[in-house]
C-alpha cells in the first residue's frame, strides 16, 4: 500500500515551519497516545505515521529530500512501522512530551513502565552505489557488504559477561525511572527521570563480555540487499533505518546511508527525465533526407531525418526517457541533430565545394524557397 504524504498526515502545508510542524504533531501525539487509546492497534498505527512524519519534516535536509524525491529520498524501511518501537518514539522526541515521554503521567498519578536502552544509538554508515542508466531506468536491487560494527555474538549486544551477571538495577528496582520532589512557590511537584544508575534500561551489569568489553558490538560486516528505486539521480540520498553501526551496550543501530553515482553513459547524457542524444549527419544527409539508428534507454530504433533538416533541429521520442522517482511520469529522449562539417578535404572534395560555394542559392537566403536550390543542383550535376 502506498504510502501516505506527510503533510497531509500532520495537516500542515508544505511551506510550514519548524514551529507549525512541531505543534501539529504534539497535536496528533496527544490524540493517539497509547496512554489514552490502550489496546487500540489503529491509534497506536495513527501514533506511528504521525512520528514518522514529524521526524522528516523536522529535520531540514531530510525534509529538503523529501520534497524533491518523495518517500524514496527518507527511507525505505517504512519509517516507524517498519523498523522503530515505540520506546523507540518516546526515546527520540520525549521532549514534545516532557522527561518522561508521557504527557498523561501527570493526570493518571504515575507512568506507565517503559524500559529504555541503557546504551548509545550506533552510527550512521555512509555508502556510495554507482548504477548504470539502464539499472536507473527500471530499478534495480543491490547485494552491497556493507563494513561495520556488528552486535556481540557472544553477549547478544548486551555486553554482559553472562546471564548472572545482568541485575535489576538497585536504584530504579528496574522501573527504568525515579520520582523526584522539587519545591517551586506553587508547592512541591513531583516529576519522573530517567534512572541515572542503569540510564532507563532497569539493570546492571556487573562484569563486562570479554569479547566486546561490554560495549555490545565488535567490528564486522553484512551482506545488505538494497532495493534502489527506479527514476534516482546522481547525489541522491537513500537510508535503510537500523542497518548501520550496531549501538553500544544495548543501544538502537544507526542508518545506512546510500549516496547514488551514475556511471556515464557512451551515447546518452541525462537532463532531469529526459535523455539526449547527439545524432551526427552529414550535409548530403541533412540536404536529401536519411534513416539512421539511434541509441535508447531500450535498444537501438530507427527514425527518419527528413530533407532540409537543419543542424541544431531536435527530434523527440516519447516515453523513452527516464521515470520519476515520485512515480510522476516518464521523461522523453531529445535527439539533437548536428550537420558534421569535415576537418579535412581532397582535392576532388575540395573541387566541388569550391563550386557549391559560387551558387547563388549555397548561401542561407531566408524567405526564398530551399527547392530552388536543389532543382540547381541537379541541373548542376547532370
Amino acid at each position: 500500500m502506498a504510502k501516505r504524504d506527510y503533510y497531509e498526515i500532520l495537516g500542515v502545508p508544505r511551506d510550514a515551519d519548524l514551529v507549525v510542524v512541531k505543534k501539529a504533531y504534539r497535536k496528533l501525539a496527544l490524540q493517539y497516545h497509547p496512554d489514552k487509546n490502550p489496546g487500540d492497534k489503529e491509534a497506536e498505527e495513527k501514533f506511528k505515521e504521525a512520528a514518522e512524519a514529524y521526524e522528516v519534516l523536522s529535520d531540514a535536509d531530510k525534509k529538503a529530500r523529501y520534497d524533491r524525491y518523495g518517500h524514496a529520498g527518507v527511507g525505505q524501511s517504512g519509517g516507524f512501522t517498519g523498523g522503530m518501537t515505540m520506546d523507540d518514539i518516546f526515546q527520540q522526541f520525549g521532549d514534545i512530551f516532557g522527561d518522561s515521554g508521557s504527557p498523561f503521567e501527570s493526570f493518571f498519578g504515575g507512568a506507565r513502565t517503559r524500559t529504555r536502552s541503557r546504551g548509545q544509538r550506533g552510527g550512521n554508515v555512509r555508502i556510495k552505489v554507482a548504477l548504470t542508466l539502464e539499472e536507473i531506468a527500471t530499478g534495480v536491487t543491490k547485494r552491497i557488504k556493507v563494513k561495520k560494527q556488528v552486535s556481540c555474538d557472544t553477549c547478544g549486544g548486551t555486553g554482559a559477561k553472562d546471564s548472572s551477571s545482568v541485575q535489576t538495577c538497585s536504584t530504579c528496582r528496574g522501573a527504568g525511572y525515579v520520582r523526584q520532589v522539587r519545591n517551586t512557590f506553587l508547592g512541591q511537584m513531583q516529576t519522573t527521570v530517567t534512572c541515572p544508575t542503569c540510564n532507563g534500561s532497569g539493570q546492571q551489569v556487573t562484569a563486562n563480555c570479554p569479547k566486546c568489553k561490554g560495549q555490545g558490538s565488535v567490528a564486522g560486516e553484512e551482506i545488505i540487499e538494497i532495493e534502489i528505486p527506479a527514476g534516482v539521480e546522481e547525489s541522491m540520498q537513500l537510508s535503510m533505518r537500523g542497518k548501520g553501526h550496531a549501538g553500544t551496550n544495548g543501544g538502537p543501530a544507526g542508518d545506512l546511508l546510500i549516496n547514488i553515482e551514475e556511471k556515464p553513459h557512451d551515447s546518452l547524457q541525462r537532463d532531469g527525465m529526459n535523455l539526449i542524444h547527439e545524432l551526427y549527419v552529414n550535409f548530403a544527409d541533412a540536404a536529401l533526407g536519411t534513416s539512421v539508428e539511434v541509441p535508447t534507454i531500450e535498444g537501438r530504433v530507427k527514425i527518419k531525418v527528413p530533407p532540409g533538416t537543419q543542424s541544431g533541429k531536435i527530434f523527440r521520442l516519447q516515453g523513452k526517457g527516464l521515470p520519476s522517482v515520485q512515480a510522476y511520469g516518464v521523461g522523453d529522449q531529445l535527439i539533437h541533430v548536428n550537420v558534421w562539417t569535415p576537418k579535412k578535404v581532397n582535392e576532388e572534395e575540395r573541387e566541388l565545394l569550391e563550386k557549391l560555394k559560387e551558387m547563388p542559392n549555397f548561401h542561407p537566403q531566408p524567405g526564398k524557397s530551399e527547392k530552388t536550390f536543389f532543382e540547381k543542383m541537379k541541373d548542376y550535376f547532370k
